[in-house]
């Protein structure tokens, strides 16, 4: 053993102060409560899960944020967004203030006459008021609409059906119902909760027995009927005073030209008469200037031959007639008919100059 050597294992190193015997980060144990607080928080809130241990929450966009500590309703309002709160003590809840519709469905009532019917739906636009969230909430509740939505529609559908028979609500009065609920629902939240606006309220037709159904049924086709023979004796009286009214317009149309023609006429015929009367002038004119001038011409050659007859001109007439005859004849009355022209020619002859001593 002598020509033998031991060795002695080496010692570990000796641990620097600070330094542990694990390989674990060393900042772990100061980011486990930043986690811890992460799930705490922020978890509960993108889960949208209302929960008393979340500190921050969300208010959705149209809505705002009310809050109740140990039961009682706080003034604070918070508007959309992300906001805080304490834990375990205080409550949260999102409430709407933009338009929302409340479906009430099946809706009994019965009608003055006892015939039951059944409102499926009707729909009731609304709207709570900012300004009104904490009063209506303090006197209402969250489930406010329960009371002056739900429950009044209940209440004003059986008030207007005990009132009326079912030809009213069905079909007379059936377009009515809309403004009516409308009136009714805004006058008692304007009085008791007026924080709640009523915009409008939609209701579908009842639905009443099948056998009274089939009885509407027949009255409407019944009455469709009668409305069509109504419009098409409507129709038929207007094609009939169309037609008059054509005919009318037509003898007015004939009489009109035939009174045209007529004045035409006439006025042809005036303008032939007057033609005719200047013709007429025209020729009287013309013969009457003829018949003086004829006048003239005789007076004239009257006057001329007054002139004439003097006992020189006669005598020789009396000689140019014998000379002219191609035989003469000879007796005992041919001195006698000489002595006749000449004693003819001394008349006129002892006449001339008494004719001008009168003249």
């Amino acid at each position: 053993m002598d020509g033998e050597q031991r060795t002695r294992p080496a010692a570990p190193p000796r641990r620097q102060q600070g330094e542990t015997g694990d390989s674990t980060n060393p900042n772990l144990p100061v980011l486990l409560p930043f986690i811890a607080i992460f799930a705490l928080v922020l978890i509960p809130s993108l889960l949208d899960v209302t929960s008393s241990l979340s500190i921050v929450h969300q208010v959705p966009e149209g809505q705002v944020g009310v809050y109740w500590r140990g039961g009682a309703l706080l003034k604070t309002i918070t508007e959309p967004g992300f906001h805080l709160k304490l834990p375990l003590i205080t409550h949260f809840e999102p409430v709407q203030v933009t338009l929302q519709t409340d479906l009430v469905r099946d809706i009994p009532c019965g009608t003055k006459g006892g015939v039951m019917t059944n409102f499926e739906k009707i729909e009731v636009v609304n709207r709570l008021k900012k300004d009104y969230v904490y009063e209506t909430l303090l006197n209402y509740g969250v489930d406010y609409d329960n009371t002056w939505i739900y429950d009044k529609i209940h209440h004003e559908i059986n008030q207007f059906c005990s009132g009326h028979s079912l030809q009213q609500i069905y079909i007379d009065m059936f377009d009515q119902i809309d403004e009516r609920m409308k009136d009714a629902l805004q006058a008692d939240c304007t009085r008791y909760a007026p924080g709640i606006e009523i915009i409008s309220v939609r209701v579908t037709k009842p639905t009443i027995p099948k056998k009274i159904m089939r009885n509407f049924e027949q009255m409407e086709e019944e009455r469709t009927k009668a409305l069509i023979a109504v419009e098409k004796q409507r129709v038929a009286e207007k094609e009939a005073e169309t037609q008059k009214k054509i005919a009318v317009s037509e003898a007015q149309k004939h009489a009109h030209v035939s009174s045209i023609q007529m004045e035409q006429k006439l006025i042809e015929k005036d303008g032939a008469r007057k033609e005719e009367e200047i013709a007429n002038a025209m020729y009287l004119a013309r013969e009457k200037s003829l018949a003086d001038a004829d006048f003239y011409k005789t007076m004239r050659e009257a006057e001329a031959n007054t002139l004439k007859l003097t006992p020189q001109f006669l005598e020789l007439k009396f000689m140019e007639a014998i000379t002219n005859n191609s035989k003469i004849f000879f007796g005992n009355k041919v001195p006698n008919m000489v002595f006749d022209q000449r004693l003819l020619g001394n008349f006129f002859q002892d006449e001339t100059p008494k004719e001008k001593l009168e003249s």
